[in-house]
């Protein structure tokens, strides 16, 4: 397990540090780029070429839709315990998701006779990217789509990828059913996102697309912005758990792995000034990694070796300072008074404070959102929220009365930054003249 001492650190390697996997995503751009064009040139054909190219999966056009049907069978085959847990997440994530919502409209006066306000408005449709890869996410369905349906958006379109056969994973289609989601593609990767963007025979074209993917998923979203929106940024996995002496050193080794397994590229971090419990923590994880399945284990030991490991400081104040800068997608802390760190940490995507609230809790069944921002992006991003699927035009009305108050200062801002039009719209306004 890499173990950096930051005073000791030189600035390339401290760089490389903050950058984790991000510093490799260019690599895949100009795979991105062919794919796109020729989607865009070919549409359903394209998504059928890549989809045994990259999957493995030969489809014919009328299997790209997954069918209503299959989505209330997958929901009526899955088993009682697993239905039974989807659904009381789900009801959690609801239940915070309604709480964010904003009233539909407001005004105020401004001053005497000039009102103004905002009225929110669902966007008119989404796509919400579903990944597959390395396993199956049916919480990444409910984290998408429970926002999006209590926001309001008439039309919410899916894309996840296909598994063998050409199946979509029945966990994740129960869980669109739960959520509300009937409009399913299978189509992933670049392809997918590219079909969003442009449309294709089968896919419809969509303002905006949000969800997490891999490197290429992530680099189609970047050729592509502009032509739709690609919400926040959303790619591998990461993770910091901020300690101090108290901690113990099995409850962190336990939560380190947990971002570790999702993959290679993945970063999971322990930033402590504590030497003693940097010294506990490897032997422990290299303890428990033995009791994880294979494919797992390698992920971790990547994982380790390549964007993770152990951040030793100076000081707490040190540690919450390189949290800052890191601005995680996922901040654990396990510090002796968790809440009185809460109000110095401004850059992470969701901050879970003490020994009973592993991030597991929060991937799945918390509430709150659990596809937050990667990639350091925590500085300028939020988690997804209904707010991503929401849009706000502000409004204003002003009476006569409250015209002739501020038409003079009108007219001579507008004087001031050098607008006629503006000025004489205002100076002449009400004054007969044709």
């Amino acid at each position: 397990m890499n173990i950096y001492c930051l005073t000791e650190m030189e600035p390339e390697a401290y760089s490389k540090l903050l950058r984790r996997s991000e510093l490799d995503i260019s690599v895949y751009t100009s795979l991105a780029r062919e794919v796109i064009e020729r989607v865009r040139g070919e549409g359903d054909d394209a998504l059928l070429y890549y989809t045994a190219k990259f999957d493995g999966v030969t489809l014919e056009k009328k299997q790209i839709r997954v069918t209503e049907e299959e989505i209330e069978d997958a929901y009526r085959a899955l088993d009682t315990k697993t239905r039974d847990t989807l659904e009381y997440a789900a009801a959690n994530i609801r239940k915070f998701h309604r709480e964010q919502l904003p009233p539909e409209m407001w005004m105020k006066e401004i001053d005497e006779g000039i009102m103004a306000g905002e009225k929110c408005t669902p966007l008119a449709d989404v796509c919400l990217y579903v990944p597959r890869g390395k396993g199956s996410f049916p919480s990444v369905m409910l984290m998408l789509g429970i926002p999006a349906v209590v926001a309001g958006v008439p039309r919410v379109v899916t894309c996840t990828p296909p598994g063998e056969n050409g199946k979509i994973e029945t966990a994740t289609l129960a869980a669109a059913h739960i959520a509300g989601i009937r409009e399913i593609y299978r189509v992933g990767g670049i392809q997918a996102v590219a079909a969003v963007a442009y449309g294709t025979e089968t896919v419809p074209r969509c303002c905006k697309v949000l969800g997490p993917g891999n490197a290429y998923v992530n680099a189609a979203k970047r050729l592509l912005y502009g032509v739709l929106d690609v919400g926040l940024p959303a790619g591998p996995s990461e993770a910091v758990i901020l300690a101090d002496e108290g901690a113990d050193p099995y409850l962190v080794s336990l939560d380190m792995l947990i971002e570790a397994e999702h993959g290679p590229d993945s970063a999971s971090l322990l930033v402590t000034h504590s030497r003693e419990l940097a010294e506990q923590v490897p032997p422990v994880a290299e303890r428990l990694l033995t009791e994880l399945p294979a494919e797992k284990r390698a992920f971790a030991e990547k994982v380790f070796a390549n964007y993770g490991g152990i951040v030793l400081t100076e000081s707490l104040d040190d540690s919450i300072r390189f949290v800052n800068e890191y601005a995680p997608e996922h901040l654990e802390v396990l510090t002796a008074e968790p809440f009185a760190l809460l109000p110095r940490i401004k850059n992470a995507g969701e901050i879970l404070l003490g020994p009973c609230t592993p991030i597991t809790l929060c991937n799945f069944l918390l509430g709150p959102n659990a596809i937050l921002p990667t990639g350091s992006f925590a500085r300028t991003y939020s988690g997804i929220s209904v707010h991503d699927f929401l849009k706000r035009s502000s409004f204003g009305y002003v009476t006569p009365a409250g015209f002739s108050r501020v038409q003079d200062s009108a007219r001579h801002f507008a004087e001031v930054e050098g607008f006629a039009a503006h000025a004489l719209a205002v100076r002449k306004r009400f004054k007969g003249e044709v």
